[in-house]
């Protein structure tokens, strides 16, 4: 497909005509089109198409037609029937009445362009500069961030259902790709095992069966891939979809046992005692990137999408960033990543309102060498002096960063000062007591549990990260700091809208990537939905509390 560089035409006269004659009362299309213009360019997407060939749909048109797409939570069949048959749609893309559009697959195969390209996110992009330009949306303001869970478009499997089918799905693409030779080595019994889907067949019940069950399928993959490793098929084997997931699941469920005296190789089911994290293994064969997590008592297999935004209070609320990972990956890895996709884009907030998941001694001091002021609640220090009562937690010691000693609330000093790496690989730094001092002391009880001899040590991060915990953690709990950190609350609107109403809780497709271009194209969507809601006068909605909740005292 070739793309033809040709000024963007303004909306036909008998469109324009017969599309405000039907909507008098105006319509969102209309108004974004009369007031934002048509927001994307050819330009923007030149890289992704030939200079010769066929002349394609022109891009600026295609990336409406998605983000409209995923405003009306459409199939591509749908949205390439409103093309053709809906005034307002015509309107917003500049097409004449008699326009007969497209067909449903150059959708899909734009997507893929996109992340072929890996241009995703200029479908957010374009919109957060057109929004600049006109002065609605600016750089060091406030905005806030939170995340969702995202469910895969997968069936969830127990383990024995996920080994079978993930061999299963080896053994059709294989049968797709050298049939002969698939059947020259498969055994008999394999055409019924895996004839159909592994969920449409009574599994059995016992453990003593099951086990059975689970070491027939090893035996059974063990026995493909020595066949493949010794095979010389005209295919690259080693780089299908199919065979790497199987791969991942025989290195996490399996292990090849062999006898010293006799060399015989046995395989072995291990038992859920002995497998790795779960951030090593696939839950399904169909998308190897979704993950498992449990959080907040809610498990599911899939992904985390971040959302951010602007919050201040007499602007329009635009989503300016959306980051999609796998569901294992925490919120504390993903701040630092954040901040520096919202600097790329001349987006960066000046105060950053976070729940407690994104923010840790060290993310405060790298936010604040960016200009950005983290506000949210830390985590709790979970020593037991900070649940007993009089107890001395490390707070109550006075550290001398100059001289490099630590004072006790008794007034004896520490004696040594060891720099060392703590269990996260940041540097800390160990000052320890001496003996002499805690052994006789009145506050022993209420320092240290160490058994005698042993004195108290007390375990410091270097200087920078320590009063910046220290002072977050004492902003955290004044009435100022509780009455500033309201704000965030506006995130957990946003992300409900884009649950309810945009399908954010469930992908349509498989994978990372195609995901995150879904949640992007939801993020503009939404961007679309608020600007509308601005231009139109619409307020924004309140959160409801009941009246009971409203007696509740502070």
């Amino acid at each position: 497909m070739s793309l033809a560089f040709e000024p963007i035409p303004p909306v036909p006269q008998e469109t324009v005509r017969v599309a405000k004659a039907a909507f008098r009362k105006g319509n969102p299309y209309l108004t974004l089109r009369d007031e934002l213009g048509p927001i994307f360019a050819d330009a923007d997407f030149a890289n992704l198409f030939s200079t010769t060939g066929q002349p394609a749909v022109p891009p600026w048109r295609l990336a409406l037609i998605t983000v409209m797409q995923f405003r009306e939570n459409l199939s591509d069949r749908q949205a390439a029937d409103a093309v053709r048959s809906r005034i307002d749609w015509k309107y917003l893309l500049g097409l004449e009445l008699t326009d007969s559009g497209f067909d449903f697959s150059v959708l899909s195969e734009f997507r893929q362009r996109l992340l072929e390209g890996k241009v995703e996110h200029l479908l957010l992009d374009r919109l957060l500069e057109h929004c600049r330009v006109l002065g609605l949306v600016k750089a060091r303001g406030k905005q806030r961030t939170d995340s969702t869970r995202v469910l895969a478009s997968i069936r969830e499997l127990n383990r024995l259902e996920l080994v079978a089918e993930t061999f299963r799905a080896v053994l059709n693409e294989l049968a797709t790709l050298v049939p002969e030779w698939l059947q020259e080595i498969a055994l008999e019994p394999w055409y019924k095992r895996y004839g159909s889907r592994i969920e449409q067949i009574r599994l059995p019940r016992s453990n003593t069966e099951r086990e059975s069950y689970a070491q027939t399928v090893g035996d059974d993959i063990y026995h493909l891939l020595e066949h493949l490793e010794t095979s010389n098929l005209p295919i690259e084997w080693q780089q299908l979809s199919s065979i790497i997931a199987l791969q991942l699941v025989w290195q996490r469920h399996y292990e090849v046992l062999i006898d010293d005296k006799t060399g015989f190789k046995q395989v072995r089911f291990k038992p859920k005692r002995e497998l790795a994290k779960a951030t090593e293994g696939i839950e399904s064969p169909y998308d190897t990137e979704a993950r498992y997590r449990s959080r907040c008592g809610v498990s599911w297999i899939g992904y985390m999408v971040h959302w951010s935004e602007t919050c201040e209070d007499d602007d329009c609320h635009l989503i300016t960033h959306m980051m999609t990972t796998p569901a294992t990956v925490h919120e504390a890895n993903c701040t630092q990543e954040i901040h520096q996709a919202l600097i790329d884009k001349e987006l960066p907030p000046s105060e950053h309102y976070v729940d407690s998941a994104y923010v840790d001694a060290h993310l405060l001091v790298e936010a604040q060498a960016q200009g950005i002021t983290i506000v949210g609640p830390t985590r709790p220090n979970v020593t037991w002096q900070t649940k007993t009562v009089d107890a001395f937690d490390f707070t109550q010691f006075t550290v001398d960063w100059e001289q490099q000693h630590v004072t006790c609330p008794q007034g004896k000093q520490s004696i040594s000062w060891s720099p060392l790496i703590g269990q996260d690989g940041h540097p800390v730094f160990k000052a320890r007591f001496s003996t002499l001092d805690c052994g006789p002391c009145a506050a022993r009880s209420q320092c240290t549990r160490a058994k005698l001899p042993a004195a108290r040590s007390v375990l410091l991060m270097p200087q920078a990260q320590y009063e910046a915990l220290k002072n977050a953690r004492a902003t955290q709990v004044s009435a100022e700091g509780k009455q500033r950190y309201q704000r965030r609350a506006g995130i957990e609107g946003t992300l409900s809208q884009g649950v309810r109403a945009f399908g954010l809780r469930q992908t349509r497709y498989r994978g990372l990537t195609k995901t995150h271009l879904q949640n992007t194209a939801i993020a503009a969507a939404m961007n679309f939905e608020r600007l509308i809601n601005w231009l139109t006068g619409v307020p924004r909605a309140k959160t409801r509390v009941s009246r009971l909740a409203a007696l509740v005292p502070d």
